[in-house]
């Protein structure tokens, strides 16, 4: 059964993705990918939150890897880099990986944190 549901939930976190990301990217007036990043360090705060509070085995599988490794997109984030950096805008793209992985970092801290308390 947990397979279904990482299989669901999956799903749920991809199309919440590219919800999010047109949602934000397409107010954006900057070539910084901000819907991208805003999807991981939110996938970050929020995976961090579930490591915080001990959620284990077949939850931390379902919404883990199903949910929040749907979610979030590292494939995108390292192509988004590379358009950049192709276009000439190699400030943008190591701004970018960068401050991704700052805040990715920062954001699961957090998380954890957080998690940890409740």
């Amino acid at each position: 059964m947990a397979w279904v549901w990482l299989s669901l939930l999956g799903g749920v976190g991809a199309v919440a993705r590219l919800r999010v990301d047109a949602a934000i990217g397409g107010r954006s007036l900057t070539d910084f990918p901000v819907g991208t990043f805003v999807v991981n360090v939110v996938g970050s705060f929020a995976l961090g939150a579930l490591t915080g509070a001990h959620i284990a085995n077949t939850a931390m599988f379902v919404l883990g890897t199903g949910l929040l490794g749907s979610f979030t997109t590292f494939s995108t984030w390292m192509f988004e880099a590379q358009r950049l950096a192709e276009d000439g805008e190699t400030t943008v793209a190591l701004g970018n990986l960068a401050v991704g992985i700052a805040a990715g970092a920062a954001a699961a801290a957090l998380g954890w944190a957080l998690g940890a308390v409740s």
